[in-house]
């Protein structure tokens, strides 16, 4: 049925120079005004001006080949980007040289909503009408936050970060989990918060953390406009008041560690909890963690065997293909 996998992702800069033409198709469209642009590129040079995602996505291609070829697979891999070199247009270009009539798309993000999943979908299909008659039909694999190798590979992180604990401290560490804040609109349309908040009781019972919370970050619209809260830098602030002095963060809303990760936890999280006396501790996103890998050999097999879909926790796994009024668009 399939002749080859597609990753998709968000993209990003390799080099200062990048930078700004890079928040320039993030943002086109948004009326995003150029001082918030500015001011986002000043976090990109703190790190050189080279986001790790596209390495990680090489990383992920290379360890996904042979995953697939040890379990008899023999697809080519192809990697497009939402926002960045490769784009996603220029692959699929290059998919329809090859002669590819149909692939399997992994989308390197977990939750449903509109910028997560559905925007995902477009971006395939605008793809596809670029590249012309011949493009290849591209079917994405479903949602996979409740999958049980991605709470294992999420619940092993946490564990590597819980032993830079001592066990006085263990006994009394906050788990935090931490994703990308959206529109409150957008989390109404879609179940984004409710998948990930299965996602961060899951992970916590895996690592045997009773105390545990769901904060957002990365927060970038407008102060006028409800978007997800609390942030974590509030969230911190409340904790130190509360008199809380140690504190695990998990960014489980990130399969790998995007800018954002870098700048708004390990920079401004950390300055933050330096500051009010917590001992902030952050695990590290899934990225080629050997579970996430064979997750994704097992969403495949979903696709070209009928093997059976796998979920844990409340809600069973998600459909196969997502229904054409999910995680809309429309504010109303």
């Amino acid at each position: 049925m399939y002749d080859a996998v597609l990753i998709v992702s968000f993209g990003g800069p390799e080099k200062r120079e990048d930078v700004l033409p890079f928040l320039e198709t993030v943002t086109r469209g948004r009326n995003v005004p150029r001082e918030r642009q500015l001011e986002v590129a000043e976090h990109y040079y703190h790190f050189g001006g080279r986001s790790p995602i596209n390495q990680q996505c090489r990383d992920l291609i290379q360890a996904l080949g042979r995953e697939l070829g040890a379990r008899g697979f023999q697809l080519p891999i192809y990697w497009g980007n939402r926002n960045w070199h490769p784009f996603l247009a220029d692959t699929v270009r290059t998919m329809r040289a090859d002669g590819i009539e149909r692939a399997l798309a992994f989308v390197t993000s977990a939750y449903s909503s509109y910028s997560s999943c559905r925007q995902y979908l477009e971006n395939i299909e605008a793809a596809r009408r670029e590249a012309g008659d011949g493009a290849p039909r591209i079917d994405k694999l479903r949602a996979f936050y409740n999958h049980p190798r991605f709470i294992d590979a999420s619940a092993e992180r946490v564990r590597e970060a819980l032993a830079s604990f001592s066990p006085e401290e263990r006994s009394q560490v906050q788990f935090v989990a931490t994703a990308h804040s959206i529109p409150r609109w957008m989390a109404e349309n879609s179940r984004y918060e409710q998948q990930l908040r299965e996602t961060t009781r899951l992970v916590a019972a895996a690592a045997g953390l009773d105390n545990w919370e769901l904060v957002f970050q990365s927060r970038s619209g407008p102060p006028s406009q409800p978007w997800l809260e609390p942030d974590i830098l509030e969230y911190l602030k409340r904790l130190e008041a509360n008199g809380a002095s140690n504190v695990l963060v998990a960014p489980l809303g990130f399969l790998s560690d995007h800018l954002e990760v870098l700048y708004d936890l390990d920079v401004e999280a950390a300055a933050l909890a330096r500051a009010l006396g917590i001992k902030l501790v952050r695990a590290k996103t899934v990225g080629t963690h050997p579970q996430l890998i064979r997750m994704i050999c097992d969403l495949i097999e979903e696709r070209v065997s009928d093997a059976p879909p796998q979920a844990i926790g409340q809600f069973g796994p998600t459909p196969a293909s997502c229904a054409p009024d999910c995680c809309a668009r429309s504010q109303s």
